[in-house]
């Protein structure tokens, strides 16, 4: 033993846990001087200091870290799809059929809008479709986030979230689907071509059928104890997360049917609501960090136009759709309008989509990244101030939130 091999090696191995540290403490300080100097969402802050510290800026955070930091993002991803989850009332959906057909009109039309702009300027049809497929969802994170932000309920706020776990679930089935046409463009094997799709689609939702069942089953057990319950809720969360990566399946997927699954098989009502709380907003502050790390302002520069049309286009379709419908479901003057701007944002739930199809084919997700990471950048920006004002115009926020 030599005098100093007490020392730690040096450089110093990455610790999971000083990173997770660190960037709760970079994100959090940039929300807070975005929101009092700007009176923007937190959620901007977030970003500007992911890019600051990823390969736009600082570089602090390389492409090993953000790897390594990804888990946290899959369960901050995680927590708000369980949350978004739990809020889908199927029997809303029997009682008023139109919000459905808003929200099934507004993806077809989104998509629509977007493959035939991309085609228009010379993309790749399965390249253009791929794009389109993924912009038909909007971003779970910044709708839901923003919302508790504000203390928002109302028409719009619960029309969004709705519309917004909707758009998730469309995207990743008609994402899913499109593998077939990618797996036969690089010429896989027809038991690929057939069978990872149905895989991904069925495994995931088996996936969440099962963790929903364990959840009212333990719940049930447990008696109506709200810590218990948000213990159970949350170790199930994290169970999930993992076990959809250890088989890659999909936790979007999951994690929606699991949270929409748990609330709407719950006859009995043993499972309590639960609070994630600031617990939540500890992986939620990460999660907008990356994103915003793994995204480069390059990018924009390399697709400015493509991510110019790929916005535009997304917004007409999605607009379109939602002003045709939302009269017939009810919903009160002037709210059709707002709920267009408060279903513009994407973010972690397309960056992820993109890094699925680039470690299936690293040579298509890279020139897919192309096209709509730029788009990503942009509405990770504009996206929350759209939702803020959209609630705020509403008259849905409360007041001092």
């Amino acid at each position: 033993m030599t005098q100093l091999s007490f020392l730690p090696p040096f450089p110093f191995p990455a610790s999971p846990l000083v990173l997770f540290g660190l960037l709760l403490l970079a994100g959090v300080m940039g929300g807070e001087i975005v929101r009092r100097t700007l009176g923007l969402p937190r959620i901007v802050g977030y970003v500007l200091i992911g890019l600051a510290l990823g390969a736009s800026g600082l570089n602090v955070l390389d492409a090993r870290l953000v790897r390594e930091a990804w888990i946290f993002v899959d369960i901050a991803l995680g927590l708000i799809l369980f949350e978004l989850g739990r809020r889908l009332d199927f029997a809303w959906f029997r009682r008023d059929p139109w919000l459905a057909a808003t929200g099934v009109l507004e993806s077809a039309l989104a998509f629509a809008c977007v493959f035939f702009a991309l085609l228009y300027f010379d993309v790749r049809p399965l390249y253009a479709a791929v794009a389109a497929s993924i912009a038909i969802a909007t971003s779970p994170a910044v709708v839901l986030v923003v919302a508790q932000e504000l203390k928002a309920e109302g028409q719009v706020t619960e029309r969004a979230l709705n519309l917004t776990a909707m758009n998730s679930v469309i995207a990743f089935v008609s994402s899913t689907m499109l593998l077939a046409w990618l797996h036969h463009e690089y010429r896989a094997s027809w038991q690929v071509v057939l069978l990872h799709p149905v895989y991904l689609l069925a495994g995931s939702l088996i996936l969440g059928y099962l963790a929903a069942i364990a959840a009212v089953a333990l719940g049930r057990w447990l008696g109506k104890t709200e810590r218990g319950h948000v213990v159970v809720s949350l170790a199930l969360i994290v169970v999930t997360v993992g076990v959809a990566r250890m088989l890659e399946l999909s936790i979007v997927l999951a994690l929606l049917a699991f949270g929409a699954l748990s609330r709407n098989l719950d006859e009995r009502h043993d499972l309590m609501p639960v609070d994630i709380g600031w617990f939540g907003q500890l992986f939620v502050v990460v999660l907008f960090v990356v994103s915003g790390a793994s995204l480069k302002v390059g990018d924009l520069v390399t697709g400015g136009t493509l991510a110019l049309v790929y916005v535009l286009a997304r917004f007409a379709g999605k607009s379109l759709g939602v002003m045709s419908l939302t009269t017939f479901s009810g919903a009160r003057r002037g709210a059709a309008g707002l709920l267009c701007l408060a279903l513009t944002p994407m973010s972690g739930t397309a960056v992820g989509m993109v890094h699925r199809t680039g470690q299936l084919y690293p040579d298509f997700g890279a020139k897919l990244a192309a096209i709509v990471l730029s788009a990503v950048l942009i509405l990770e920006l504009v996206g929350p101030v759209a939702v803020q004002f959209a609630l705020k115009r509403a008259g849905e926020a409360r007041e001092g939130a």
